[in-house]
């Protein structure tokens, strides 16, 4: 037993007697329930209640049990004074107020319908539960909950990932444009060099790349030399001494430290990933856009975004996927894959922060690009849809990860519209 499917129970008035009464007999009707608090302080404020046939106004705390209110030291607590109500499964001890009159309680164990309690039991038995609690039971939840459900998912891992861009501003002092290249150059590591890519972002002053943008030369020799690409001694390759010299030329100019960036890894990286390849490619974009946050923000849809990072790596390595050691001729482009991958993570977040700061509605925006996106391909999405969730763009994979990650692993199935729908019925 949970205290959230008691809190469920309450909330949705699921109790199969009209009448109702207190452990001491009292008649008791819920008049308003009160508002679910997810923050500290009671389960329900501002509930209305008639004890007896007194109208009671105040606030409602649930628990497993009784003694739980001493458990969790509420009866030092001055967030609880205001208590006209305890809720419990089980009746196991009186609980006073600091004046010594003894709290009602109700105890719901005698009120829940069986058939929601099974339900619930269903909900949670583990035993034959392969991904995740509902699997058996999700394709019976009807569509338009389940659309309604997934927009609201989009948009909550849309406020986590706009979070990062919000931090960022404060650390960067609102320079937007430091913003978008670190976020891009995060995403540009991917997961192996995540890492390496955003400490080269966070320890480079912007206005250094900005100044470099019309030389795609230099700014492929910074970009290689801050994260330690630059630093063998006996690199037999043209193209590789120059790239060190200018580093050396621009370090003596404009006097930069390259303590704190994290070398970037090659192993158990498909060539196109290398860092060599991807950040030949962030020079590339920067050279061709030296506007580029502007034109991010002004772009109104998903045609407009891929023709901005329409860029490719620098001739070199068109022939060149390490230093020395010549491959196949091949134009090095951001494939639609990856740049779908920037859009998600990068330009969608950084898009809403800066409406929202704005005072500006761009969500139906943010749902045009993301819907016409390709859906991820991924362990997640396949399990879902082999239990029988459609997914069928970027937008619902999105919601289908927030879903899994948010409520699915950490057993919140009474805070998801699924298992609430699954516990409700059709009512």
């Amino acid at each position: 037993m949970q205290e959230d499917f008691l809190h469920f129970i309450w909330k949705h008035k699921k109790l199969h007697n009209k009448r109702l009464y207190t452990t001491k007999n009292e008649d008791l009707e819920i008049v308003f329930q009160g508002n679910h608090n997810f923050l500290t302080g009671p389960d329900f404020f501002s509930a209305k209640l008639k004890i007896a046939n007194q109208l009671w106004a105040g606030n409602v705390e649930i628990h497993i049990k009784s003694s739980d209110w001493y458990t969790h030291g509420h009866e030092i607590d001055p967030n609880y004074d205001n208590v006209i109500l305890h809720v419990v499964w089980e009746d196991d001890v009186a609980i006073f107020r600091k004046d010594n009159t003894e709290i009602p309680t109700l105890e719901l164990k005698n009120y829940i319908a069986s058939d929601i309690l099974a339900s619930y039991k269903k909900l949670f038995a583990s035993e034959n539960i392969k991904f995740i609690n509902c699997e058996n039971d999700i394709k019976k939840v009807d569509s338009f909950v389940m659309q309604h459900w997934k927009d609201r998912l989009f948009f909550e891992r849309l406020e986590q990932k706009s979070k990062i861009v919000e931090e960022l501003l404060d650390k960067f002092n609102n320079d937007w444009e430091q913003v978008l290249f670190v976020l891009l150059l995060k995403n540009f590591g991917s997961k192996v060099n995540g890492v390496s890519f955003y400490s080269l972002a966070t320890n480079v002053d912007f206005s250094l790349i900005r100044k470099l943008s019309n030389n795609a030369f230099q700014l492929e020799s910074l970009l290689f030399g801050l994260v330690g690409l630059l630093h063998g001694d006996e690199v037999a390759d043209a193209y590789y001494q120059k790239l060190k010299k200018e580093y050396a030329y621009l370090k003596h100019k404009y006097v930069f430290e390259e303590s704190g960036v994290v070398k970037p890894e090659f192993f158990k990286l498909r060539p196109p990933n290398f860092p060599t390849i991807r950040l030949s490619q962030v020079a590339s974009l920067y050279h061709k856009h030296q506007n580029l946050f502007s034109k991010i923000i002004q772009s109104k849809n998903l045609e407009e975004i891929y023709s901005l990072f329409d860029v490719a790596t620098s001739d070199y390595w068109c022939t060149h996927y390490t230093f020395s050691k010549e491959s196949k001729k091949s134009t090095k482009k951001l494939t639609k894959k990856f740049i779908d991958l920037l859009i998600i993570n990068t330009i969608l977040p950084l898009k809403f922060q800066y409406a929202k700061q704005h005072s500006k509605e761009v969500e139906e925006e943010v749902l045009n690009i993301v819907s016409n996106l390709k859906k991820e391909q991924n362990n997640i999405i396949s399990n879902f849809e082999k239990i029988g969730v459609k997914i069928s763009n970027a937008f619902e994979s999105q919601a289908i990860l927030q879903n899994y990650n948010a409520y699915c692993t950490k057993n919140k199935c009474l805070q998801c519209a699924v298992g609430n729908y699954l516990l409700k019925g059709n009512d």
